[in-house]
C-alpha cells in the first residue's frame, strides 16, 4: 500500500501525539520558547545568585551580667563579656554572630577579640559575603589566638548564607531535627548548696545535671554524693573537671565516683597532657570526654590517634566557628566517636547557632547549651526555645534570631 508524503507526516503527527512526543513540525517554535525561557531563567539566576557584597560590619561590646558568679576549677566568670558582630550587605540582608571569650580556656579576652575584629573587618569589607571558605582561609591566623571572634564572623556569614538560601541553618547543613535535649550545669560551691541547685533544676524539668568538679577527690565525692541523694536515681549526672585534677587524682576521683552512676567525665587533666588523658581513660570506670584538649579539627585527629578519649565536646567558640565544628563531627563520625555540643556563657544567639550544628549531625548526641540560663537579661528575639531540658529550633532562614533593637541601642559600638 502506497501513501503520499503528506499522509505519512499526518500519520506521524498522530502517532507522536498518542505517545506524548513533540511533533517535528513544532520543534522550531518549541526551541524559540525554550531559548526565551532559558534567558529569563539566567537573568533570574543572575539576580538571585550574584555576589552579595559586604557593605558594613558593626562590632559591639556585648555585655550581659550574670545572676551570680559562675565558678569552675580553673576560673570564675562574673559576666558574659562577649562581642556582637553584624555584617550588612548591599542586598539588605544582615548576618549576626557572637564571640564568647573565656581567658582560662581560650586564652582570649573581650579586648583581644575586639582588636582582632577590627583587622578582620578590614579584610572582609567589600567582598562577597557568600564566599565563606575563602574568608575562613583569610581568618586562619586568628583561629589560634582568638578563635571566638573567628566563630562570630563565621556565624554571621552562615546566617547570611541561610537567609540568602531561604533555609534555617540546620536544614542547609543537611539536618532535620528540630527538637534536642540539653543538660544544665551546677557550678562549684559547697556540697549542700550544689545539691539544692541540682534539685531545683530537676524540678524545672531538666533530666540531666552537669556538675563541675576538679578539686580534691574527697570534696568532689562529697558534692556528687549530696547531689545524687538530692535528685534521686532518675536524672543523669555527668561531671566536668575542667583540667583540675592531676592524673593520679583523676584516677582516684573517678573510681570513687563510679557508684553514683556518672554518665561521663569531661577533661579530667590538663589540656596538653594527651598521654595523661589516655592513661586516665585506660584506668577509669567512667567514660572520658575531651574538652579543652579539643579546639580545631587537627586536635580531633591527634586525640583519635592517641586513643585518649571516648567522646568529644565540640564548642563553637573553641572550634572557631560552625564550619570547623561540623568538620570535627565528621572526623569523629569516621572514628565512631560520639560528640557533645557545648558552650561558654554566650547568649541565645550563639547557642542557637550551636544547636543548628547539633541538629545537622547524628553523632552529636549530647548537648550542654545552657549558657544563657545564668544571664540577668535575654536580649535575643526568636532563636532556640528552652523548656525544661527541651530545645526547639526555629524554622526561619539563617540562625532564625535577632538582637532586640532596644538592647542594641544601649551597647557600646566599636
Amino acid at each position: 500500500m502506497k501513501i503520499s508524503r503528506q499522509e505519512f507526516l499526518k500519520a506521524l503527527g498522530l502517532g507522536t501525539a498518542v505517545l506524548g512526543i513533540t511533533p517535528l513540525s513544532s520543534l522550531s517554535s518549541y526551541a524559540g520558547t525554550a531559548a526565551s525561557g532559558k534567558k529569563g531563567q539566567a537573568e533570574t539566576s543572575k539576580k538571585s545568585s550574584g555576589r552579595m557584597k559586604i557593605k558594613a560590619i558593626e562590632i559591639y561590646y556585648f555585655d550581659i551580667p550574670l545572676t551570680q558568679p559562675f565558678r569552675i576549677a580553673i576560673g570564675t566568670v562574673t559576666a558574659a563579656s562577649d562581642v556582637l558582630i553584624r555584617i550588612i550587605t548591599d542586598s539588605g540582608l544582615v548576618g549576626l554572630g557572637e564571640a564568647s571569650p573565656f581567658l582560662p580556656i581560650t586564652g582570649e579576652t573581650q579586648e583581644t577579640n575586639v582588636t582582632a575584629a577590627r583587622h578582620i573587618r578590614d579584610m572582609l569589607m567589600g567582598k562577597d559575603a557568600l564566599a565563606i571558605e575563602s574568608h575562613l582561609r583569610e581568618m586562619k591566623p586568628f583561629m589560634h589566638t582568638n578563635p571566638s571572634i573567628v566563630a562570630a564572623f563565621d556565624m554571621a556569614l552562615h546566617d547570611l548564607l541561610g537567609k540568602a538560601a531561604g533555609l534555617p541553618l540546620f536544614r542547609l547543613f543537611g539536618g532535620e531535627r528540630t527538637e534536642l535535649e540539653t543538660d544544665i550545669t551546677v557550678d562549684l560551691d559547697e556540697p549542700q548548696i550544689m545539691a539544692k541547685r541540682a534539685k531545683e533544676f530537676v524540678e524545672r524539668g531538666f533530666r540531666t545535671i552537669k556538675v563541675k568538679v576538679g578539686q580534691s577527690p574527697q570534696l568532689d565525692e562529697a558534692r556528687i554524693k549530696a547531689i545524687r541523694e538530692s535528685i534521686g536515681e532518675g536524672p543523669a549526672i555527668r561531671i566536668d573537671a575542667n583540667q583540675g585534677w592531676t592524673v593520679p587524682q583523676a584516677i582516684e576521683a573517678l573510681r570513687r565516683l563510679e557508684k553514683y552512676r556518672i554518665e561521663f567525665c569531661e577533661q579530667p587533666v590538663a589540656a596538653g597532657d594527651i598521654d595523661g588523658l589516655r592513661l586516665v581513660r585506660e584506668e577509669s570506670p567512667i567514660p572520658i570526654m575531651a574538652d579543652e584538649s579539643l579546639f580545631l579539627p587537627a586536635d580531633a585527629i591527634k586525640l583519635i590517634k592517641a586513643g585518649a578519649c571516648d567522646y568529644f565536646n565540640i564548642k563553637v567558640m573553641k572550634a572557631a566557628g560552625l564550619a570547623n565544628s561540623i568538620r570535627i563531627a565528621h572526623i569523629a563520625e569516621a572514628a565512631n566517636i560520639r560528640c557533645m555540643l557545648g558552650c561558654m556563657v554566650e547568649s541565645r544567639l550563639a547557642l542557637t547557632a550551636a544547636a543548628h550544628v547539633m541538629a545537622a549531625r547524628e553523632n552529636i548526641v549530647f548537648a550542654d547549651l545552657d549558657g544563657f540560663t545564668s544571664h540577668t537579661v535575654d536580649p535575643i528575639i526568636g532563636g532556640m526555645k528552652l523548656d525544661g531540658g527541651k530545645i526547639t529550633l526555629p524554622e526561619t532562614p539563617g540562625l532564625g534570631c535577632d538582637v532586640d533593637p532596644a538592647f542594641l541601642k544601649k551597647l557600646r559600638r566599636v
